[in-house]
């Protein structure tokens, strides 16, 4: 059984480790987070900061000790294995970014510096699901990966169950692959629908097939899961972001700074960040109210989205999310139960068991920043360039 695989482009740190660094100061950070003014977030901050919600990042782990996440993060179990661990420069890369994106708190005086999260009062339980895409693990033989603890087969319903089954209130999985097998299909349609039947809202990015085949994406098309688009900074559909009938709502994906293992930032590309951000958004609902079921959150950040065209469009959804609006929207509601989860949907595209092309929803593409001193004098060093050219292909075969 083929994998879901991890939407990060291989990062190799020793190709910048020769460049000079330049110094910067610490608020360069903060300074280019624009998704954050995009998304209105101060406006939503008056009536919530996500506390008192766990949102699962279903990822590639997460770095609990990264200055901008400290005490925010809960590590549950690798359910994938193969041997990586934190301090490997294929760990964690991915996941960090995502959980920065969702609940970054920034830090120095009045967490002023670093990156400031949409939820920076919720916190992150970190599920590793996937492997990076430089892991070793993925060039090993069978016997190799079975000596390394590597898991075959498709881990994510056991993570979509642990994470229901542990004090999740929202699932983000930036991840997706294009063909499900029918046990794929089933196996992890039963893990969502059992997440939203105990109260769980679940987003996922919709990918970054548009330059390519611009295919539908798993597990974003299954039922009750909010699929994400990515939008650039004019707002409008981020060229790579695939546009189709599954799409939910859109978020910013284009220049995003997200937080690294070990306490640096990096910018990126991808659906995955946009995901992150409606996730987060979600856990300013969910903390605010509680009660809600996961099609009542999907409902206020659809029925609130800012829509460019008016309408519903394959490219945006329902449009950019507005949190601050989905709010109000919310303390308007009733809540409803969640609904009971439906017989195993057998999916509307079905796969045929070949491997499936990997969406790739968090690219590195301008800088590596180095974290030197925290907060005392709060400098960051540009470690070098990776990617300055954005590839055009996002898509492994």
């Amino acid at each position: 059984m083929t994998r879901l695989l991890p939407a990060l482009l291989a990062v190799t740190l020793a190709a910048a480790a020769g460049l000079a660094a330049t110094p910067a100061s610490a608020d360069a950070v903060r300074g280019n987070e624009w998704a954050l003014g995009a998304l209105r977030a101060s406006d939503a901050w008056l009536t919530s900061r996500g506390e008192g919600v766990t949102v699962a990042v279903l990822d590639t782990g997460v770095d609990p000790g990264h200055p901008d996440l400290t005490g925010q993060v809960t590590t549950g179990p690798d359910v994938i294995g193969g041997g990586a661990r934190l301090g490997d420069a294929w760990w964690g890369e991915h996941g960090t970014a995502m959980s920065s994106a969702i609940a970054g708190h920034g830090h120095g005086p009045g967490g002023g510096d670093g990156v400031m999260g949409i939820a920076p009062a919720a916190r992150i339980l970190s599920i590793r699901v996937i492997t990076e895409r430089n892991d070793p693990v993925r060039t090993m033989s069978p016997s190799q990966r079975a000596a390394a603890g590597y898991r075959e087969g498709d881990t994510l319903p056991d993570a979509i169950r642990y994470a229901a089954d542990h004090g999740a209130q929202v699932i983000n999985m930036s991840l997706g692959g294009t063909e499900p097998t029918s046990d794929r299909d089933t196996r992890d349609d039963e893990a969502i629908q059992y997440a939203i039947a105990h109260n769980v809202v679940v987003v996922a990015s919709e990918g970054n097939g548009a330059e390519t085949a611009n295919s539908i994406e798993y597990p974003a098309a299954f039922p009750g899961v909010i699929a994400v688009a990515a939008t650039d900074r004019s707002g409008h559909r981020a060229t790579f972001s695939t546009h189709q009938w599954t799409t939910s709502v859109a978020a910013p994906g284009v220049d995003i700074l997200g937080a690294r293992p070990g306490g640096g930032y990096a910018i990126g590309d991808g659906t995955s960040p946009a995901a992150a951000f409606v996730s987060g958004a979600c856990a300013l609902i969910r903390s605010r109210f509680p009660r809600l079921s996961p099609a009542q959150v999907r409902q206020v950040l659809e029925r609130t989205a800012a829509a460019p065209a008016g309408r519903y469009t394959e490219e945006l959804g329902w449009g950019l999310v507005q949190p601050a609006a989905a709010l109000r929207m919310a303390a308007t509601l009733t809540a409803q139960a969640p609904a009971p989860a439906p017989a195993a949907y057998r999916g509307r595209l079905l796969g045929d068991g070949s491997t499936p092309s990997v969406s790739f929803g968090w690219v590195y593409r301008q800088a590596v920043i180095g974290l030197l001193a925290l907060p005392a004098g709060g400098l960051l060093t540009v470690g070098g360039v990776l990617l300055a050219v954005r590839p055009r292909r996002r898509r492994a075969r």
